[in-house]
């Protein structure tokens, strides 16, 4: 039974468009207009990493613009990540971090030898069966369509942390089927065969039945935390999971931040 119920859906970016350099009859804000120059000039190469752009003075004088929008236009691309202001010598073209068009999702077992802990798994199912009429309708599966199944119990220091219940789309990861999950979580597959492009997650808090309170060892009527997950691979759904967490012994935790790259929706 859910307690509480919360989703958000992320969608990586793909190749960002290059964009023109405005013209006088754009209709864009000045200050966009300066650092659409900027970074025109940074795209060409005709400032490189490291080097010096045109002081404020000069993009004035070349934009037709204040000091005022000058300045907001190089703040922005500062805060941005594009330039760096170094006070008293100038603006420079900022070394760019290496940006992935792919979405980060870890593996379990990843997050569990990263905070110093054994990781181990138990295999509880993993077959092939044809989708139910709503599996099929989430999924955007025909009916009746054959699909992958890995019921899953991971454990950190013999401890039961995650109930996963994972249903994979076999267009996408034909080859599941065959993978020794006893070795590898199923997520440490998918990432490595089918390119992440968006997710979705929707959290609840719940009453888990007997048998997955059993299995997480859990007390009688003890809520945990239920993750419902949906993958893509650029328009295709990969996986429908469920991810079920004790809720006395894990927490889930996320930093966001609005940016070119990501976007968020939150219901």
């Amino acid at each position: 039974m859910p307690l509480i119920r919360k989703g958000v859906r992320v969608k990586a970016k793909g190749k960002p468009s290059r964009k023109k350099k405005a013209s006088a009859g754009d209709s864009l804000p000045l200050y966009q207009k300066v650092k659409v120059f900027v970074l025109d000039g940074i795209n060409s190469g005709t400032w490189p990493t490291d080097s010096r752009i045109p002081s404020e003075a000069e993009l004035m004088k070349a934009c037709e613009v204040s000091r005022m929008t000058a300045n907001r236009a190089l703040r922005e691309l500062t805060h941005g990540g594009y330039l760096m202001r170094r006070q008293g010598v100038g603006t420079f073209v900022a070394a760019r971090k290496p940006r992935s068009a792919l979405l980060e999702i870890k593996s379990i077992s990843e997050e569990i030898l990263e905070r110093g802990g054994t990781y181990t798994s138990r295999v509880l199912l993993h077959c092939s069966e044809t989708a139910s009429p709503d599996l099929a309708i989430a999924m955007n599966l025909r009916a009746q369509a054959l699909v992958f199944h890995t019921v899953i119990i991971h454990l950190e220091n013999d401890t039961p942390v995650q109930y996963e219940d994972r249903y994979v789309n076999p267009s996408v990861a034909p080859d599941y089927i065959q993978q020794d999950f006893s070795s590898m979580t199923p997520s440490q597959y998918l990432l490595d065969v089918a390119p992440l492009t968006e997710a979705e997650h929707i959290i609840e808090a719940v009453i888990p039945d007997k048998k997955c309170a059993k299995l997480l060892r859990m007390q009688s009527k003890e809520p945990c935390l239920l993750v419902h997950r949906r993958t893509w691979t650029y328009n295709v759904v990969a996986t429908k999971s469920r991810l079920m967490y004790p809720g006395c012994r894990y927490q889930i935790g996320g930093r966001f931040k609005p940016s070119d790259g990501l976007g968020l929706a939150v219901a």
